[in-house]
């Protein structure tokens, strides 16, 4: 039994005739006659039955399509995949992410691909979790970098980035001065947090119920600079990823800190359509976010404090985040 033999049992089981299968391997009829033989002498087991002018394939033959459909799309990925590497990345990655990723992954991200593969065009789009899901799923999008968890089975996702999930006030906020910030601190306080419904939410609502914490929502919005801009100007205060802060906690705009006794992340993955073979374009994106990931700033470390600051620099609390 060799490669070709099974070629030629799945052209013929395809095609229902010796004659179309010859045709479409560029064989004569007798030559795929004579190898579908040899198969049944081989194995002492007849794989199609004759009848007439028309074949019908046995419970034996469909035992050795299934072989023969698994060997040869086994063989063809790695054609594939051989040939992909002798070759340079070319093509269009539709790329996806929730408004953080956006303004705080994808630039570096995007800044190292282009360097190592400037022949392939990225079209980036920015969006809400269910939206960017059903672009994935329908095939408009190629991969996604969502907040996990996503619950699909005809997608995959893989876990990439913890971001650490920070307490964030207005520099002249009263917590601000206060160390540890702890729970009980934030009852009563108003909060300006991430939309309902979204994975980053749902993260903090289960530490709201653990610690029984019933906030005051002022406002609820994806945009994190929205919620920047609030806490900033004292409308309430927020939990958002320490990224997203981290330049303006250096410039005295913004305070942030940990929860004492906490330890708030959400896990971020890529996700994309479960395929027999991911293009590699888009397994070249999921690499080049591995070598970029330690540029990251995706958890507050301890900070000295700054001289001549305008306002408290980062603080931690007590507890590791």
């Amino acid at each position: 039994m060799d490669l070709r033999q099974l070629e030629i049992l799945r052209a013929v089981a395809q095609t229902g005739s010796f004659t179309s299968a010859g045709q479409q391997l560029h064989l004569s009829q007798s030559a795929v006659s004579r190898q579908i033989l040899l198969l049944e002498e081989e194995l002492n087991e007849q794989l199609f039955l004759r009848l007439g002018r028309k074949i019908r394939i046995t419970p034996a033959g469909t035992t050795l399509l299934g072989l023969s459909e698994r060997m040869l799309e086994d063989l063809e990925r790695t054609r594939a995949s051989i040939l992909d590497s002798q070759q340079s990345v070319s093509g269009t990655v539709r790329l996806v992410g929730g408004m953080t990723v956006c303004l705080y992954v994808f630039p570096p991200l995007l800044k190292a691909f282009r360097k190592d593969h400037p022949g392939v065009e990225v079209k980036l789009t920015p969006g809400a979790t269910p939206r960017l899901i059903r672009q994935l799923r329908s095939g408009t999008a190629d991969l996604g970098l969502l907040t996990l968890p996503i619950d699909d089975p005809n997608l995959v996702a893989t876990p990439v980035l913890r971001e650490e999930l920070l307490l964030v006030t207005a520099p002249a906020h009263p917590l601000a001065r206060k160390k540890p910030i702890t729970p009980k601190d934030l009852i009563g306080q108003p909060f300006v947090l991430f939309e309902a419904g979204s994975n980053s939410r749902k993260a903090i609502e289960v530490f709201f119920m653990r610690e029984g914490i019933a906030p005051k929502v002022v406002t609820e919005t994806e945009n994190v600079e929205i919620i920047k801009a609030l806490v900033e100007v004292g409308m309430g205060i927020a939990i958002i990823p320490y990224q997203a802060v981290a330049r303006e906690v250096r410039a005295g705009r913004l305070f942030c800190a940990r929860i004492a006794g906490q330890q708030l992340v959400r896990e971020t993955g890529w996700v994309h359509l479960r395929l027999n073979r991911v293009p590699r374009a888009v397994q070249e994106m999921m690499r080049t976010l591995e070598r970029v990931h330690p540029k990251l700033k995706l958890s507050l470390g301890p900070q000295p404090r700054r001289k001549n600051a305008a306002a408290p620099a980062p603080e931690e609390s007590d507890t590791d985040g």
